[in-house]
């Protein structure tokens, strides 16, 4: 194969040649602080703006549309792994048939800021309509560019996820650093007013809404649910005739912060006698209102790439998570079992109970941009919702195989 003099030379002293430049002229110089003491050099290609948050690491290859309007993520700056971010730029804010956002979690951004390695300026994607550093002005988000994102990924993996400023430019730097967990964050990103998605479907499920992405609505709605999405402090067991299942979604934070969530779901335990599903947030609260205890992991587990292994089967599942605290299972309340454990570092992924069709799992079954693997548990939940339905009403009809399989796997 011939080469020119210019690539061989290229070759020689180790250039990589792009086939376009990813950055554009950025010049505006911006820095990460760590509480730590620990500062990280770059250039801004977002708002113009300081901003304070906890930095998290997601080693996510793809999804960062998805990842940042995810609600969880609300007080932390999210720092990504995966090199080169920006290249398919980001998609419009279309809906589909259920008035939900096809391509993003929420309304909006929902990080404090972003940190990557290598921003693509450029970008290509049929779906896109404008640039990642675009929609970051847009939204008044700051994103700085040019951080080594391997020594600062091993840094939080060390020391743990800390806090931090994003400074830009010649901004004066705070001289303390607040702690977005100290405050109530499910209360900032929960719905303030109920509202409804396919109101003709033929179960009526609850949600919780603590952040509850678009697409665990979409799972639900999907398979025919009609949804309510409440506020985090509503109790529902009020309104329990009302509905056929409940549901208690993701969010962001420190969940010992949701005490009337806590509060309504101990009753709920008891009293609400049909089928209970949570994710995320979900199985934090939902073990926490059985009586167990939680804790803050060092730097949390946060990707597409983390193992579950379910406890009865034996079978492992890839899943896709984002989470800082996990349930302290190591002595299981009466009448609780765990259902999934991590098999990268053995925390706690999920718990259900012995008797009755109450379950939730730490990861995200819905995951949009990682993997499904675990997308089943959606149909588990509503089978067990129209299951209990059938026998509430006392109908003739006799259970699909889809109901048998859910009542037969939660019995």
């Amino acid at each position: 194969m011939f080469l020119s003099k210019s690539m061989q030379s290229a070759i020689r002293v180790g250039i990589h040649q792009r086939s376009f430049s990813t950055t554009a002229a950025i010049s505006t110089s911006a820095a990460l602080k760590l509480k730590s003491g620990q500062v990280f050099q770059g250039t801004s290609f977002g708002a113009e703006k300081s901003s304070f948050g906890e930095a998290v690491f997601t080693t996510s290859l793809v999804g960062y549309p998805e990842s940042m309007t995810d609600p969880s993520y609300t007080g932390q700056i999210l720092v990504f792994t995966q090199p080169l971010i920006g290249n398919y730029g980001v998609p419009g804010q279309t809906k589909d048939q259920f008035g939900l956002y096809k391509h993003f979690e929420s309304d909006r951004i929902q990080v404090s800021g972003i940190i990557v390695n290598d921003y693509a300026a450029q970008y290509s994607h049929w779906t896109a309509v404008e640039s990642l550093g675009e929609w970051c002005k847009r939204s008044n988000v700051p994103a700085i560019t040019g951080i080594d994102t391997r020594a600062l990924t091993h840094l939080l993996r060390e020391q743990g996820s800390t806090l931090s400023q994003i400074v830009v430019g010649d901004e004066q730097a705070p001289t303390k650093f607040p702690d977005p967990n100290a405050e109530n964050l499910v209360a900032k990103v929960s719905t303030k007013t109920p509202i409804q998605y396919n109101p003709s479907g033929d179960v009526k499920i609850a949600v919780v809404d603590c952040g509850v992405k678009q697409n665990i609505l979409r799972c639900l709605t999907k398979r025919g649910a009609s949804v309510t999405v409440l506020p985090h402090d509503f109790d529902f067991n009020k309104v329990a005739d009302q509905f056929d299942g409940l549901f208690i979604s993701n969010g962001p934070g420190s969940p010992v912060m949701c005490t009337e969530t806590i509060k309504h779901l101990r009753v709920a335990i008891d009293h609400f006698n049909k089928p209970i599903f949570g994710i995320c947030m979900g199985n934090l609260l939902l073990g926490m209102a059985a009586g167990l205890d939680v804790y803050k992991l060092p730097f949390g587990n946060r990707g597409h790439n983390q193992p579950a292994l379910h406890v009865d089967t034996g079978l492992c599942y890839i899943t896709s998570q984002n989470h800082g605290y996990a349930l302290d299972d190591r002595v299981m309340p009466a009448g609780w079992k765990r259902m999934f454990v991590n098999a990268n570092d053995g925390s706690n992924e999920g718990v259900r109970h012995e008797s009755k069709p109450i379950f939730s799992v730490q990861f995200h079954p819905e995951a949009k941009g990682g993997p499904q693997d675990t997308e089943y548990l959606f149909e588990d939940f509503l089978g067990l919702v129209r299951a209990e339905k059938t026998k509430r009403i006392g109908l003739q009809t006799p259970m699909d195989q889809q109901q048998q399989t859910a009542a037969a796997a939660y019995a």
